[in-house]
């Protein structure tokens, strides 16, 4: 009895002996089949960095965005076009020199500036899209002063011309009636008569038919003149709210591309030609 409890302590240190061997053992089949997979060790640490600089600067220049507005758009691709050049530079192995800062200085500069004036832009569409109701509702005004005014007109005009050629049409029954007379002794009418009467009707109907004539050429006039008018006020309105939905339209199209790319390309030139420098291979 007394040997069994004597046993039992080694029996019991040998058993996590093994344990632990077996443990560290399969702690080193983890750790180097975890090796066998890094992607780190045949690729030499510049050469990753600089090709994750040279990507990224590719991917940012090609970035195209959808919807307006883009400022916002612009602000975030700035971030990232700095975070990916503050990334190359922090890198221990890169060294910058000043040609590089003062390249990188001044590329960033000129896309700053850039995107400066499409923010401009943008913060005043609000004002343009306001002008543009404005103008639109005063050339709707101007439309319906016109249509009021020339229904106006060609309200009188039928007016007038109805009246007159009745008048004329009255002389020429009277004329008719005159040409039927029949005259002698017994017609109670001489050709005296008759021929005076229908030299008075002839001269009135000359003079209606004048005064018709007239009548109608004024409303002529009066019709050219109103759509001159018309046209004074429309047509450089009109030309104003064409040139505002065009800059408006302008605004939803984003013309940073060509810029961004350039920048970047600009960048991508700047960072391998300081690697020739360096000697860097990449």
């Amino acid at each position: 009895m007394g040997n069994q409890r004597a046993r039992s302590p080694r029996n019991l240190d040998h058993g996590h002996g093994m344990q632990r061997r077996e443990k560290t053992k399969t702690n080193e089949q983890k750790q180097r089949s975890k090796g066998s997979f890094a992607p780190q060790e045949n690729v030499p640490a510049p050469e990753m960095i600089v090709n994750r600089t040279l990507t990224a600067l590719h991917n940012l220049g090609t970035q195209r965005f959808a919807l307006s507005p883009f400022t916002e758009h612009l602000n975030r691709w700035l971030t990232n076009l700095k975070d990916v050049l503050s990334e190359f530079q922090s890198h221990p192995t890169v060294t910058v020199d000043e040609q590089f800062t003062k390249e990188q200085a001044q590329i960033l500069s000129n896309i700053e500036l850039d995107f400066e004036k499409t923010r401009f832009k943008e913060a005043h569409s609000n004002e343009a899209i306001k002008n543009l109701s404005d103008d639109r509702t005063l050339l709707k005004q101007i439309e319906q002063e016109y249509a009021t005014a020339a229904k106006e007109i060609e309200e009188r005009k039928d007016i007038e011309i109805k009246r007159l050629s009745s008048n004329v049409n009255d002389i020429n029954e009277e004329l008719d009636n005159i040409a039927r007379m029949k005259t002698g002794i017994f017609r109670g009418i001489s050709k005296n008569t008759k021929a005076q009467k229908e030299t008075e009707a002839k001269r009135r109907l000359n003079t209606a038919q004048n005064e018709l004539a007239t009548t109608v050429q004024q409303f002529i006039a009066q019709q050219e003149n109103q759509r001159d008018e018309y046209e004074k006020r429309k047509q450089p309105l009109t030309q104003q709210i064409r040139n505002q939905e065009q800059e408006l339209e302008s605004q939803d199209i984003d013309d940073s591309l060509e810029t961004r790319r350039a920048t970047c390309d600009a960048l991508i030139n700047s960072v391998n030609s300081l690697l020739q420098r360096k000697g860097v291979p990449h």
